[in-house]
């Protein structure tokens, strides 16, 4: 844990001891969420949680689930503090409290109950025996089925707890639920009886686990289950297509199995928990959560349809492989607190990348981990509201707000770099001692760094300070200097910092290049003989990272050139720094998009023809004028259906046809798109799903053929599965042509009742925010902008951030970065790390826009 300044209260009772030894310690902080100061002393008076819970699941949603608790603890406390245990509006929800068997007077301060010291037994066990309405903020519930999710600080807000990650706790769970619903907790039943319409479902004790993890879901789940090599593995979901469930079910299975494999081989330890489940839930918040035994998983990452890309096969192994990789790494050993939450985080992302290279062997799997991390992390660290990979955290209802692409892109970049500089050799021995040593128990970064420190002759406490502690990347610029090349580092903020890293170098041009290791850190790196060099690109091994500012001789060759180069990874690596040019105004945006396009027609590779796709549509809708996207719009379209017909493999035709859906405005390509909806016009080996054609039908929709509003009817009656069904009609008045009918459905989601289902939610808004409807939504901006505190008090961690990419991923005039502007400077009392996201969600916002102003 990093040293924190003394708080207030700490200062207080210092001065309190100096002036005299009776006095009274601070009273505990009882601050909405879970402040500091309160879980470091719970941290140190209560010893080994167990809690045994119950709920009662009714049938109608409208009815209150009723829960049961009872809290056994080891309680030793010399100041005789009362004892603090958080949940949300307790005076309204408790029904029942005992202690120790005695009823006893308690007061409830904001979300906590608050209990006399003089009512429990210092020194000794006590029981907690509380009766209660559990809250439904984190038991998502739906008509049909509810789960839990607790992380980072939600348990609370349903159940009563100790709500921190360094009381890790044992968990047994009883639910009585409708008699057909099924149940899933984080071990094995232990027992189970029925009456005519009610199930009662009793669990194992579970292993030591903080209360992020604890885990319940129950509902009308199917179940398959499989044994894979010697493993029993079980997974629930809620798919109708059976023929989905069959072509995906055995895949899902044998990946669960060889994760689990590798990282029993890697880390020699097996896996530490009960029993291994899954469950599949219609538009889940996250792409997984980690709760042993009950693993979620958004369904339709895992169920794929037959026109699945290879970015999404790659996608379900890599959220298995994480999910699954959180069992060792933030579920056997925990951070200690939840400014640490990224070492979880950093782990199941760099261990991913691993696990997967054996399922994929015609993969390059150095190319994918460039992909998939490197342009997520900038689109970070390159903006205003960049943040440090590891940051302070005083209240534990700020934690959600630490969560984004720097802890999950950004901090695997850098895992690979500490690994280089130790070995993978002394890596691995050194993560393996860190999690015999804290095995079931709380560690912190700073304990990693020390294990590894002792195994490296490099100062990885000082590497550490500048790479974990600091946000932002540093400018590495090419610059050529007579017969040589000059790369020199710099600080974009100023301030001095260093960031130490290996870099290898790339010079020459398509027809061979060469490659040169430097060590970069403070000063400048000389490469000899290499100044009539083609192009340079220091990024060649594509694990480099920063703000590349390459000279103007190589940027004008591989705008020219940059489909030629081999291999692949250096490819991909070019294109990366190309897209960094455009951003920073160093290459227009239309010479970018017609080199992008042009490459299109003959990328071989997926993982880069994908990457392209994704910055086309980007340059399309954002960065290119009306006349120039006019004057492109042909040659795009028709480069896209060419590669839709061609003979391609089918994720890579699947991946042409979204981005041609995504973009298709004329005539021609919207009458196709129609045709293909109809089913008068087939895609040859490439079938559409319901998922597909819903989605087709609702580009149709924004684009308001002629009636529209008849296809939105008939694919409503074409949706057979109940969950898709359900979103369906809860998205469709985004999609209307009525300016009314769009604004009665924003100002819907002003209750919070109407934004419980996210997913469903940030489809709308982007359906009002599309592009086509820039102007038109100019005037919700503000308002949802407005909205931001409310939506990250009451929604899950990743919404606030993703409610501003909705609403603002479609603007890119200087109108709207006004509006954004403008409110930044007149919500003085905004929290900083809102502020933060919102600076970060803006910046692609402002960066079209300047870049408009200068066209206009």
């Amino acid at each position: 844990m990093r040293a924190r300044g003394p708080s207030a209260r700490a200062a207080a009772a210092v001065a309190c001891l100096v002036a005299t030894a009776a006095c009274e310690p601070p009273p505990l902080p009882l601050d909405l969420g879970v402040p500091w100061e309160l879980a470091e002393h719970r941290a140190r008076t209560i010893v080994s949680p167990r809690y045994q819970i119950r709920l009662d699941v009714p049938e109608r949603r409208a009815d209150p689930v009723e829960g049961r608790s009872l809290i056994i603890f080891g309680w030793s406390d010399p100041d005789e503090q009362p004892l603090v245990i958080d949940f949300l509006d307790p005076a309204e929800r408790v029904s029942g409290l005992r202690v120790n068997g005695a009823e006893v007077t308690w007061e409830a301060v904001n979300d906590h109950i608050v209990i006399p010291a003089d009512a429990l037994r210092n020194g000794a066990l006590n029981e907690v025996d509380v009766s209660y309405r559990a809250g439904d903020e984190a038991l998502n519930r739906s008509d049909d089925f509810l789960y839990s999710l607790f992380v980072p600080d939600r348990a609370h807000f349903s159940l009563p707890v100790f709500d921190q990650p360094n009381l890790k706790a044992r968990v047994r769970w009883t639910v009585s639920a409708p008699r057909e619903w099924r149940v899933i907790a984080n071990t094995g039943a232990s027992d189970y009886s029925m009456s005519d319409e009610r199930s009662v479902h009793q669990f194992l004790e579970s292993r030591p686990l903080p209360t992020y993890l604890f885990a319940v879901a129950a509902g009308r789940f199917e179940r398959e289950e499989a044994i894979v090599g010697d493993r029993f593995l079980e997974m629930f979901h809620r798919e109708t297509d059976t023929a989905t469930v069959a072509r995906n079910r055995d895949t899902i299975f044998e990946l669960h199995a060889h994760a689990l494999d590798w990282l029993e081989d890697y880390t020699g330890i097996e896996y530490p928990f009960e029993k291994f489940g899954f469950v599949l839930i219609p538009s889940f918040q996250y792409g997984g959560m980690e709760h042993p035994g009950g693993i979620l998983y958004r369904q339709a990452g895992l169920m794929l349809d037959e026109s699945a890309t290879q970015s999404q096969i790659l996608g379900r192994a890599s959220v298995i492989s994480h999910e699954t990789a959180h069992m060792w790494f933030g579920n056997l050993v925990t951070m200690n607190w939840f400014d640490d939450v990224w070492t979880k985080e950093v782990f199941a992302n760099f261990m991913a990348s691993k696990i997967v290279h054996p399922s994929f062997p015609d993969v390059d799997h150095e190319l994918r981990f460039l992909t998939a991390h490197h342009p997520a992390a900038y689109g970070v660290d390159r903006t205003a509201g960049a943040n440090a990979i590891r940051q302070p955290l005083e209240n534990l209802r700020e934690a959600g707000a630490l969560y984004g692409p720097i802890i999950y892109q950004k901090a695997p970049i850098v895992m690979r770099h500490l690994e280089a500089r130790v070995g993978e050799e002394a890596f691995r021995d050194g993560v393996r001692e860190y999690l015999e040593t804290f095995s079931y128990g709380n560690a912190t970064w700073p304990a990693l760094i020390d294990i590894l420190d002792r195994r490296s002759a490099a100062d990885l406490a000082a590497w550490s300070s500048v790479w974990i502690e600091e946000p932002g990347r540093p400018t590495i610029t090419v610059e050529r200097s007579g017969a040589d090349v000059v790369l020199r580092q710099s600080d974009p903020a100023g301030e001095g910092r260093v960031w130490p890293q290996t870099l290898e170098v790339r010079t020459g041009s398509a027809a061979g290049t060469e490659v040169v290791t430097v060590e970069l850190g403070q000063g400048e790196a000389r490469i000899e003989g290499a100044g009539d060099a083609p192009f340079v690109l220091p990024n060649g091994s594509g694990v480099e990272y920063g703000a590349f500012v390459l000279d103007e001789r190589s940027v004008s060759y591989l705008v020219e050139n940059v489909s030629d180069l081999r291999p692949a990874l250096v490819r991909g690596a070019a294109w990366v720094t190309l897209w960094d040019q455009v951003l920073e105004q160093r290459l227009r945006p239309e010479a970018f998009f017609d080199a992008a396009l042009s490459a299109v027609a003959a990328e071989d590779v997926e993982l880069i023809l994908d990457r392209l796709l994704g910055y086309l549509e980007t340059a399309f809708w954002r960065f290119l004028t009306p006349p120039q996207r006019a004057e492109r719009l042909q040659a795009f379209e028709s480069t896209l259906w060419n590669g839709v017909r061609s003979g391609r493999p089918r994720t890579a035709r699947a991946s042409l046809f979204g981005t041609y859906r995504s973009v298709a405005t004329s005539v021609e390509a919207l009458a196709r798109l129609e045709r293909i909806w109809r089913g008068t016009e087939e895609l040859p080996g490439l079938p559409l799903s319901e998922a597909d054609e819903t989605a087709l039908a609702g580009e149709l929709a924004l684009r308001e053929v002629e009636g529209w509003p008849a296809v939105l009817d008939e694919q409503e009656g074409r949706i057979e599965n109940p969950d898709r069904l359900a979103r369906f009609r809860f998205v469709r008045p985004s999609l209307s042509a009525d300016p009314a009918e769009r604004d009665a459905f924003f100002a819907s989601l002003r209750d919070p009742a109407n934004r419980e289902r996210e997913p469903w939610v940030l489809e709308g808004l982007g359906n009002l925010h599309h592009p086509l409807r820039a102007a038109a939504s100019l005037a919700m901006i503000r308002p949802a902008l407005d909205m931001l505190p409310e939506i990250q008090r009451t929604g899950d961690i990743f919404f606030p951030g993703r409610w501003l990419d909705a609403t603002l991923g479609g603007h890119a005039s200087p109108e709207a970065a006004r509006i954004v502007r403008s409110f930044l400077e007149e919500a003085e009392g905004l929290p900083p790390r809102l502020r933060q996201s919102v600076l970060r969600s803006a910046d692609m916002l402002y960066r079209s826009a300047r870049i408009g102003e200068q066209e206009g």
